[in-house]
């Protein structure tokens, strides 16, 4: 269990997981990637050049709360039943499959600076990838018309905020992305017990005095509504206790480019089903190919 004070500051402001392996790792070549989101946050990451000769298309990875660039490394946080998220086989999988693929840290983890407000799920954060994404069209070898995105957990609210913002971005693979509110109320009676959930209405208030957007009020159904020809595949956990099938289905059926039934993943938890992109490496390599 979770204490109280250390949970509401891992919600406002994170951790930062510290990278303990490169991409070489896979055998893959990079660059370092240095570049500001919409407001200015500095940003780190890396670039995996694709090798083709001339322009290619690309796809950016957006990773979940408390991760960094590689994904996560679990029992890092005491108390917190997490597994381990390796984005390393995908990227190879993309990269084999004729893709640049960028890997970044959002805001407040990894290398990436802190933000003046805290972390928002999504919707600011959504300015972190716009800045992505003007970094990989600013590159001379990255076709800036096919480019996708990969967002899991919150990275999955990020690219759909963001989206609207950047068109065109021709895919996005979209793995457990949820309504803050349910996950918040599921994930603190998981680690609270009963009185979790009413803890989460004083954030509320927190995040109304630090004028940020209030958990209450995040739903990425509302952009999902407006991400245009974007097609977009949706995946999501079957045992994960903290978000919803139902939620993530109703994010599908209102996004214009719906490609097709969310992939229901069997997992035991949630952390589990974020195993879909290591596990499927290459169904997430044939997706891009085939929509970007």
């Amino acid at each position: 269990m979770l204490n109280p004070f250390v949970m509401t500051k891992l919600m406002l402001n994170a951790r930062r997981a510290p990278l303990t392996r490169t991409p070489a790792e896979a055998g893959l070549e990079y660059e370092n990637a240095a570049f500001v989101a919409a407001d200015g946050v500095g940003l780190k990451g890396w670039f995996i050049p694709s090798g083709a000769e001339g322009r290619s298309p690309a796809v950016v990875f957006v990773h979940g709360w408390m991760w960094n660039r590689l994904g996560n490394v679990a029992h890092q946080v005491k108390g917190l039943a997490d597994a381990d998220v390796d984005f390393l086989p995908a990227a190879k999988a993309l990269h084999d499959a004729g893709f640049g693929v960028l890997l970044f840290d959002v805001r407040w983890h990894g290398e990436s600076e802190r933000g003046s407000k805290p972390l928002t799920y999504g919707p600011l954060e959504a300015r972190d990838y716009i800045g992505a994404v003007r970094y990989l069209r600013s590159r001379p070898d990255v076709d800036g018309e096919r480019i996708g995105a990969i967002g899991t957990s919150m990275g999955g609210n990020i690219v759909i905020y963001g989206t609207p913002e950047v068109q065109p971005i021709k895919a996005l693979m979209a793995i457990q992305p949820t309504r803050l509110a349910v996950f918040n109320s599921n994930f603190m009676r998981t680690e609270m017990g009963p009185l979790g959930p009413p803890m989460t209405k004083p954030m509320e208030l927190v995040y109304a005095a630090l004028r940020a957007p209030r958990p209450g009020k995040h739903d990425p159904a509302v952009p999902a509504r407006t991400l245009g020809d974007t097609v977009v595949q949706y995946v999501q956990g079957t045992g994960d206790p903290w978000g919803e099938m139902g939620i993530v289905e109703e994010f599908a059926s209102v996004t214009p480019g719906n490609a097709g039934p969310v992939i229901k993943f069997p997992s035991p938890g949630r952390y589990e089903g974020y195993g879909y992109i290591s596990a499927h490496a290459d169904d997430v390599a044939a997706f891009f190919k085939q929509h970007v």
